[in-house]
This record gives structure tokens, sequence and C-alpha cells, in this order.
């Protein structure tokens, strides 16, 4: 089973291909329902040497950066590159 963890939001890289999906609309909608009911289900990542890749989760990211948020939980996940 996968362990929730707190990572660093300045330390998670979105690669460009996912940049491209983002809706500011949904980022919106996911900020006010974080503020209400908090983050319910984690952003996936992978390490990269002193980083982590975003896998899962750039409309739940973005919405935690907008809030001021300084950490996000996260699941450390061995995804290979796409």
């Amino acid at each position: 089973m996968l362990k929730t963890v707190k990572v660093t939001i300045e330390q998670i890289y979105v690669p460009t291909k996912y940049r491209k999906s983002l809706d500011q609309t949904k980022v919106d909608k996911l900020a006010a329902d974080i503020l209400e009911n908090g983050l319910k289900i984690p952003i996936h990542v992978r390490p990269d040497a002193e980083r982590y890749i975003l896998v899962e989760g750039l409309h739940r990211l973005e919405a935690a950066r907008a809030l001021g948020e300084a950490t996000i939980d996260s699941l450390i996940v061995n995804a290979h590159r796409a």
C-alpha cells in the first residue's frame, strides 16, 4: 500500500504536456472545494534527482498553489517516463 507524504509544491515539476491541458475554471472550482473540504485525493509524483515529476493531479496541484499552500499530499509512485 502506498503512503501519503507531504511534498513541497516548489519541488514539483510539471511536464509541458500536462501544462497544455490546464483548465483554470476547473482549478478555481477545485480550490474552493479544497478550501471547504480539504484535499481528498493526493496527487501522484515520481522522484527525479532533486525534485519530483508530476504524474497525476495537475488541477489539484494548481488549486493548492492558488490557495498559497507550501506542501501538498502526494503519493510517491514508480512511474516510467512516457
